[in-house]
């Protein structure tokens, strides 16, 4: 497939102090990007046209449809004018699990919680991170936001895409990937992860963006054990992330940031951090 732009050059009129201006802006460009296994199309996502490999891979990991990149056989990336289609093939044991599961599907998907086919599925079990001990220092969790916003290629072109991050252990921010969509851009990260064959379990996620609970589900399933985010987690998120024994850590800036969950993999006073913790988690039980 032809690589596409990420990006587009368009007219504007600026109205500014009562007279209006012609100008040009950058903006990000979005495409229809269709995943379908074994000729049956399971999700279609407006997405940025870029890492689409990565993306394909980490949806289908991140969704529980495959459990290790080679679990793909095959993958055709075709670009059919109005969009991407990315068609995959799979073992023949997940296809077969697949097909069925698509039978007792009621109807379409649609991003985010995507082939979910009741509520009970939305919650659905994830792995357990309490075991894992991985600690990253508050000087290192205070700089994971800016490096993030210093890498974003394509946000620097528009200002208007979210990105997620890989933050190792030596505090580098390894791995970044954008899109216009929050959860396109962690999948991507997730995919590109997995194709790199990196240990998961020893780093954070960054965000761009708010905290929804299927945000955590996918770090959760990923095995990443702490999440940094800019933005605001809802309550169900805490209470996933919680559950999960994911380390949750939002509103990070420089100068600040607040954990809402298992706070023991910051490095600071973690006895007053771990009673702080309990008192605060009764609000949202």
């Amino acid at each position: 497939m032809t690589r596409r732009k990420t990006y587009a050059h368009v007219s504007r009129t600026i109205s500014k102090n009562g007279s209006l201006e012609a100008a040009s802006r950058t903006v990000p460009e979005e495409v229809p990007v269709a995943f379908t296994y074994g000729g049956t199309t399971h999700a279609v996502m407006m997405a940025t046209p870029a890492d689409i490999e990565d993306f394909a891979i980490g949806f289908s990991l991140s969704e529980q449809i495959i459990r290790m990149p080679t679990d793909i056989v095959n993958m055709d990336v075709l670009d059919v004018g109005e969009g991407i289609d990315v068609q995959m093939e799979l073992t023949k044991e997940l296809q077969s699990n697949f097909t069925a599961a698509r039978r007792a599907m009621a109807g379409p998907v649609g991003c985010g919680l995507c082939g979910i086919e009741s509520i009970e599925d939305i919650l659905r079990e994830l792995p357990e991170l309490s075991e894992n001990k991985f600690q990253l220092s508050h000087e290192i969790v205070s700089r994971a936001v800016e490096q993030l916003d210093n890498k974003q290629e394509i946000r620097a072109e528009t200002g208007a895409v979210h990105a997620a991050g890989f933050l190792s252990s030596s505090g580098d921010l390894e791995l970044i990937r954008e899109d216009v969509g929050r959860h396109n851009a962690l999948d991507k990260l997730l995919g590109a992860l997995a194709r790199e064959n990196r240990d998961t379990s020893k780093g954070a996620i960054v965000l761009t963006s708010r905290v929804s609970v299927d945000l955590i589900q996918k770090i959760a399933i990923s095995g990443t054990p702490i999440l940094i985010a800019v933005s605001t987690p809802t309550a169900l998120a805490i209470r996933t992330a919680e559950q999960a024994g994911l380390t949750l850590i939002a509103l990070a800036r420089v100068d600040s940031f607040e954990i809402y969950t298992h706070p023991n993999r910051v490095q600071l006073a973690g006895v007053q951090l771990a009673k702080a913790q309990s008192e605060s988690n009764s609000d949202v039980a």
